[in-house]
């Protein structure tokens, strides 16, 4: 689950106009903005196997902080409580934890049985295994990522020719990375994966740079 989290980034826009995308970006996706900082300071890691290709060519061995139902549910509450103290505004503090929960909820779909309830050894470990099948995620995957750009495109307007330009190739960006992480090579360490994960944070620039190319739209048909 790559571009389907940045699908619910998007489609929050609708439902808080006020929230920059950016920090949308940054709640959807933020266990795994943590996640490659935490593989480089060897506090969770990870098992790559290249000859199993596909889903399976990265194996979570331990991910208990960022990944668990338990950090999640932490890192939901932190950011929203975060969110309130600077901008004093319950609704979208709620909205952005909700979001930052998001990630953990659809990863349970995908994952395969490997996401910790407890941040501890010998948690119980979940997740339904829709990588198993490939063609039912990417489906759901591009779904997700398509209602988010309607949505998002629904709810603003481009102030200027530049926060199209911008846009355009935000999501250009999407899809590149999305089919590089299907048919490109595998990571050649967990170092290297860990630093190219840190490209996510060029995603969440873009988003900021968007939104200030953009207003708010008050009245859709």
């Amino acid at each position: 689950m790559f571009i389907g989290h940045f699908g619910v980034g998007m489609s929050l826009k609708k439902t808080a106009p006020a929230i920059s995308l950016g920090t949308l970006f940054i709640a959807v996706q933020l266990l795994d903005l943590i996640w490659p900082t935490f593989l480089l300071l060897h506090i969770e890691n990870v098992i790559i196997h290249p000859e199993l290709g596909g889903n399976r060519i990265l194996e979570f061995k331990s991910y208990p902080y960022t990944h668990s139902l338990a950090g999640a549910i932490g890192w939901s509450v932190l950011f929203g409580c975060v969110y309130f103290l600077v901008k004093k505004n319950v609704r979208n503090a709620l909205i952005l934890g909700v979001a930052v929960f998001s990630h953990w909820a659809l990863d349970f779909f995908v994952h395969f049985g490997d996401l910790p309830l407890l941040p501890t050894d010998n948690s119980t470990h979940v997740g339904l295994g829709l990588w198993g099948s490939p063609m039912v995620e990417i489906i759901i995957e591009v779904i997700l990522f398509v209602t988010g750009i309607m949505l998002y495109l629904r709810s603003v307007q481009f102030k200027n020719p530049l926060g199209k330009i911008v846009f355009g190739v935000l999501i250009a960006l999407f899809v590149l990375v999305q089919l590089s992480s299907l048919w490109g090579p595998a990571p050649a360490s967990e170092n290297a994966l860990a630093w190219s994960a840190q490209f996510q944070w060029l995603f969440v620039l873009l988003a900021y740079w968007v939104d200030r190319n953009t207003k708010r739209v008050l009245f859709t048909l």
